[in-house]
């Protein structure tokens, strides 16, 4: 199967860190910015790193940008620069195409030009942290959409040394098990006979309702 290939416009902190965490999880990267130094910087981590102003639809074309899966557009700050390679992206035929926005003026605009997802990294980071905050024992949240999300979350006393299968947490509690930390690693995708552990943490997936229940199980205890 091939991987999805990502070209990435931008080289501030929230660019620098989609590119290495693309590029260590495998995923050919290429990335674009103006900045010499910064391409330098990251060069040896990524597959391509192009120094260029992709504000311009000649500069595009020549990178072969019409190749790679998912164009994202990490630039914030100059808005004019964001806006045009947005549009650019779109009309070269991009299939997916992420965007950040600074303000929601700008968001409002990058929807217009039909970016697919629009990213406000300080207001999701305030909305996952304000997660934590609320659910207490909850490590981690993503919401995958309205209804349903992804959660780490602490076992219940009464799951300790039972086997994922007798559990059941499916048809219990309307959550699928994806992943179990366990001391200090992850198992993805865990055997039904996996014997929980105390300490374990479960990376679960289910209905926001569903979660919401089962931490409202937790404290009736």
């Amino acid at each position: 199967m091939k991987l999805k290939q990502f070209v990435i416009f931008g080289l501030g902190r929230f660019g620098v860190s989609i590119a290495m965490t693309l590029a260590e999880a495998g995923y050919e990267v290429m990335v674009v910015d103006k900045s010499e130094e910064k391409i330098q910087e990251i060069s040896a981590f990524v597959t391509h790193a192009v120094q260029a102003d992709a504000s311009d639809m000649d500069t595009l074309r020549s990178l072969g940008i019409r190749n790679f899966d998912v164009g994202i557009v990490a630039i914030g700050k100059d808005i004019q620069s964001s806006i045009m390679i947005t549009l650019l992206l779109k009309e070269i035929g991009i299939s997916h195409v992420v965007a950040k926005a600074s303000t929601e003026i700008h968001q409002r605009v990058l929807q217009k030009l039909g970016a697919d997802r629009i990213i406000l990294p300080e207001y999701e980071m305030g909305r996952r942290v304000a997660a934590n905050l609320i659910a207490g024992n909850i490590i981690d949240y993503i919401q995958l959409s309205p209804d349903y999300s992804i959660m780490e979350i602490s076992i219940l006393p009464e799951w300790s040394n039972s086997t994922i299968k007798d559990l059941n947490v499916r048809s219990k509690y309307g959550i699928n098990i994806i992943a179990v930390e366990h001391e200090g690693g992850i198992n993805v995708s865990p055997e039904p006979e996996y014997i929980i552990s105390p300490e374990d943490v479960l990376v679960v997936v289910g209905n926001n309702k569903a979660l919401q229940d089962l931490e409202a199980k937790r404290y009736a205890k």
